[in-house]
């Protein structure tokens, strides 16, 4: 079994949802992680701007975050542009993701990619 977990939420939209998303989508990166299964984490869209809070040693999903970071496949990059995220990522030792050339961007995460590789896709 084979996941790829997919954060989309934004931080800056605030509230409970957006952490109760981005906290799921690790738990979830974690339980596929302890039971030995392959697991890839990406960041896309307004989810970007995540590396940057949960790189915080005080965020409350840190621990976490940091237990599973060894998941994270990337950021992707046109998202972080768009979103504002490009300097928190090329501070992080996080990679840009952007095999999917969209047209008119840097390049985006390949879902077609992953989906062929046999990764279920988990969006948060």
């Amino acid at each position: 079994m084979k996941a790829a977990i997919i954060i989309l939420s934004d931080p800056k939209a605030g509230g409970e949802e957006a952490l109760g998303r981005v906290f799921n989508a690790l738990s979830a990166a974690y339980d596929f992680k302890q039971k030995g299964e392959e697991v890839t984490v990406l960041f896309q869209g307004a989810g970007t701007r995540w590396i940057g809070e949960l790189s915080k040693s005080n965020h409350p999903v840190h621990e976490l975050f940091d237990v599973v970071k060894d998941t994270v496949a990337g950021v992707s990059c046109g998202c972080a542009e768009v979103f504002g995220a490009t300097e928190e990522i090329e501070k992080s030792a996080f990679e840009f993701v952007k095999d999917n050339a969209v047209p008119g961007t840097s390049g985006l995460p390949s879902l077609h990619k992953l989906a062929s590789d046999g990764y279920t896709i988990l969006s948060f």
